[in-house]
């Protein structure tokens, strides 16, 4: 039987967002009759309107685009799993700026507006007292290997890093003035996303899918040197410091049977609405679809692969 053709969608280029690399690297995707692309689009507003457009069927993304697109009257978005329900980037700033209220007047690298580093921003300053609209500068600086580098030539003050670009940056000198190490926000900061038309025509496809990706956490959990690898050759990290900080740091908060939890998108929700009345009307469960996980979970397929 031929493979299933399948475009899968990445919003950013991090260890969360790796599983898909793993996939590829241990062929993985033969082994559940799959003919697999994946396409790096940096931010997840940008990807939500590729796939709105029929340019993907899945992807590994940030909450906040496809929340917004459901919002936005696009309720074929839909949530089947998530690898990270809270947000760890970091505000790190040049050596001069230490403390959240050195920030007032700074310009701040976050990505692109909408994606993740844009909204840990936002919640970050607000948590601190700071008004992230009055009191800095947000600037647009593309993906994060973009940011990290508009922050190492000091084109912004201050950047949103996630792991592991926040920990490079803390080997050079940078600062953790917002450390969301110790915020850790909910939030869906790495989700699946799919559309229910997609589900409704190949739920077949989309269930393959999702076995790979956790058949790929497990090699990642257990596999650091493959990990290492695999960081060195797609973003360069190629210094081992840095990376075994970044991977032990992240493993940590990653999901063990990559579990969507509803208290992640409702905070996500929860933030929106203050500037967007049409979050409070809709509740998180309507945007989670878990019948993959059940699958796995009545099958054995997490208890096969010692994900606990």
């Amino acid at each position: 039987m031929a493979a299933e053709k399948l475009v899968g969608l990445q919003s950013a280029p991090s260890i969360a967002m790796a599983l898909p690399w793993f996939a590829d690297e241990a062929r993985l995707y033969p082994k559940y009759n799959l003919d697999f692309q994946l396409v790096y689009i940096a931010s997840s507003g940008i990807v939500t309107a590729a796939m709105s457009g029929g340019n993907g069927s899945v992807a590994i993304v940030g909450g906040e685009g496809p929340i917004r697109a459901f919002l936005g009257g696009n309720t074929d978005f839909v949530f089947i799993g998530s690898v990270k329900n809270v947000l760890t980037h970091s505000i790190m700033g040049k050596p001069d700026i230490k403390r959240p209220e050195d920030l007032r007047g700074k310009r701040i690298g976050v990505g692109r507006i909408g994606g993740n580093a844009h909204y840990f921003t936002q919640y970050g300053m607000r948590q601190k007292g700071l008004d992230p609209l009055k009191e800095a500068s947000l600037i647009q600086t593309g993906g994060a290997p973009e940011t990290f580098l508009a922050l190492s030539t000091g084109a912004v003050d201050a950047a949103s890093l996630t792991t592991p670009q926040d920990t490079r940056a803390a080997f050079l000198g940078y600062n953790y003035v917002i450390d969301g190490r110790e915020l850790k926000p909910p939030y869906v900061a790495t989700g699946f996303v799919t559309l229910r038309s997609v589900i409704a025509k190949r739920p077949r496809v989309i269930s393959q899918f999702m076995r790979a990706m956790a058949e790929s956490l497990k090699i990642m959990r257990t596999d650091r040197d493959l990990a290492f690898r695999l960081m060195a050759k797609k973003i360069g990290l190629t210094d081992r410091r840095v990376f075994d900080a970044a991977y032990s740091a992240e493993m940590k908060v990653l999901e063990p049977r990559l579990d969507i939890k509803p208290i992640a998108i409702q905070a996500t929700l929860d933030e929106i609405a203050k500037t967007d009345p049409r979050a409070k009307q809709v509740k998180a469960e309507q945007l989670i679809d878990r019948r993959f996980l059940e699958e796995m979970e009545k099958d054995g397929t997490f208890d096969r692969l010692g994900l606990k």
